[in-house]
């Protein structure tokens, strides 16, 4: 044995250095061996990120495959397919998730309003997974209850902060017969393997030193929980369903998808085997998008699925060296946020750093943006009335502020083209500001020409590039879309009509008798206790007409 032992080892070094490599796996109890061609396993040469073919935007963006910026190259001219994680609904959203999505979708708006570039943005929601099923359990409510009303108000969250919401909203729970397909396609490219348990797991050592292209694996221990795994590495894609656990019916029986499963298969259904731009809060690097690549690569058997992976950096509360989350309980809702300050004031906050930087909230930083608004603000107001002729002002230096806008513009362009530089970029609209304020002081007796032109100029550009990032100078109002939840109120007030009128209309209990016949009476009026009820019905019925609201027949309404 002591001799036997060695030379097997020998041989099978061997078959490594010959391109092929021996294989065991269990599938209904039995050992397979098998031997696979070497194109599955990849040196780390072939971690190197390959510079995509197609067409240079001029914008460089910090890539987080190489750890530096890189020019940004698109499959299709003027074409941006851009994937990203959405929330897990099991909670209320909290200012940490809003600084992510606000962080990005002022970038979506950059890319599209400064270069010209339509950005296709596809976006998943989780909407099954062990939090979501802890936490109905708990409040003692179906899994999928708790996640439509997450879902709903991660929305409106998200609305109320003026962020674009995708192309289209994708659930898990909508996508599992693709999800099994997607699963079934990786085991029969060798690169998972089913457990005796009836777990689905991605076999990491099957593609070598290629896992790893986010993040340095030295120490990292891997999924915790499993203990028919080969590999520490490995991760379920396909859980075995625990009794009482939501599943579906699959292959390898009932259970439900892995966390990462769900987005490679997502974002695959949507743009095949080429992603240009994937995005996601740092925190999500690994394992989550590490092991997106991984089974993305093993599914379309290709070298390089997502060209650029953009991460934003943490929000942390001032002082503390922990980000802001649920499981710290640290953590400030949307919705308690904008009690005390605005959607402009929290995009400008997010403005005033790099997306990729950490960023320190607190009552200082929020007043700091307020105050730059403020500034930003005034600023418009006192062009418009110099404009107007409502301030009075001496002889201004026109040639300087038109050179000092056409330098702004310049600088502002190639700001946001070297990896959408928004502090460099609000540095520069301040400073033009700043000189413009210079030359707007009032004075009580004028003598010479006025420019108006050059600050009608000035406030067009200032208001355009705030525009961009959706950062409104005009004051409109904000509306918000409650039409879903309008409707269901509605309903409810429409139902409590109809049975309010049909108690009402209805007779007594015991209805009195005829003295003469013994027989029943039969009531023709509402009893007369009743009949204020009855005029309310009809007064809310016409009350509500002229809102849109239209009752026919008593419970029928149409809006």
């Amino acid at each position: 044995i002591k001799m036997r032992l060695p030379l097997a080892l020998v041989a099978n070094v061997r078959l490594l250095n010959s391109g092929l490599r021996i294989r065991h796996s269990i599938h209904n109890g039995v050992i397979k061996t098998s031997l696979l061609s070497s194109h599955n396993i990849c040196s780390r040469a072939e971690r190197k990120w390959i510079k995509p073919a197609g067409f240079d935007t001029g914008v460089k963006t910090y890539n987080s495959l190489t750890k530096q910026k890189e020019p940004l190259v698109l499959a299709q001219e003027r074409i941006a397919t851009w994937y990203s994680c959405g929330p897990t609904v099991y909670d209320h959203a909290h200012l940490g998730h809003a600084c992510s999505y606000v962080r990005f979708d002022i970038l979506q708006r950059i890319l599209s309003r400064i270069f010209e570039i339509n950005v296709i943005h596809v976006m998943v929601i989780t909407d099954i997974d062990d939090k979501i099923i802890q936490r109905s359990l708990e409040q003692n409510i179906s899994p999928t209850v708790l996640a439509r009303m997450h879902e709903e108000e991660f929305k409106r969250d998200m609305q109320a902060l003026r962020v674009l919401p995708p192309a289209v909203y994708m659930r898990v729970t909508d996508n599992i017969p693709q999800i099994v397909a997607f699963i079934k396609r990786i085991i029969g490219n060798g690169h998972a393997y089913v457990t005796s348990q009836g777990n689905v797991y991605f076999d990491t050592q099957s593609i070598g030193n290629r896992y790893g292209k986010l993040v340095n694996l030295g120490g990292i221990a891997g999924e915790l929980g499993a203990q028919d795994k080969r590999d520490p590495r490995d991760f379920a894609l396909w859980k075995a369903s625990k009794p009482h656990e939501p599943h579906w019916e699959s292959p390898w029986g009932q259970g439900r998808p892995g966390w990462h499963i769900e987005c490679s298969t997502i974002a695959s259904s949507v743009f095949g085997s080429q992603l240009d731009i994937h995005s996601g809060g740092i925190d999500l690097a690994f394992p989550h998008h590490e092991n997106e690549i991984a089974q993305s690569e093993a599914y379309h058997q290709c070298e390089q699925w997502g060209n650029y992976f953009l991460h934003s950096g943490h929000l942390h509360l001032k002082g503390s060296v922990e980000k802001m989350s649920k499981s710290l309980k640290n953590y400030v809702t949307i919705k308690d946020f904008l009690k005390s300050y605005t959607a402009n004031e929290f995009r400008l906050f997010c403005l005033l750093t790099r997306y990729r930087s950490a960023i320190d909230y607190s009552d200082a930083s929020m007043n700091e943006a307020r105050s730059t608004l403020s500034t930003i603000s005034a600023f418009c107001h006192n062009a418009q009335a110099y404009m107007q002729g409502h301030l009075q002002c001496q002889p201004t230096e026109e040639g300087i502020l038109w050179e000092r806008l056409s330098a702004t513009q310049s600088s502002v362009r190639k700001a946001l083209a070297d990896d959408f530089d928004t502090p460099k970029t609000m540095d520069a609209i301040m400073s033009l500001i700043h000189h413009g304020n210079c030359q707007l002081q009032p004075a009580t007796k004028v003598d010479g020409p006025r420019s108006p032109a050059v600050f009608g100029a000035m406030l067009s550009y200032v208001r355009e590039i705030m525009g961009v990032f959706e950062v409104d100078l005009l004051d409109r109002k904000e509306v918000h879309d409650s039409s879903g939840v309008l409707n269901n109120v509605v309903e409810e007030l429409v139902h409590f009509r109809s049975k309010v009128r049909k108690f009402a209309l209805s007779v007594e209990d015991q209805a009195p008798q005829d003295p003469h016949t013994g027989s029943e009476i039969q009531k023709r009026h509402p009893q007369p206790d009743r009949v204020p009820l009855l005029k309310d019905c009809d007064a809310l019925r016409n009350n509500l007409a002229p809102l849109g609201v239209h009752i026919k027949g008593g419970s029928k309404v149409r809006r």
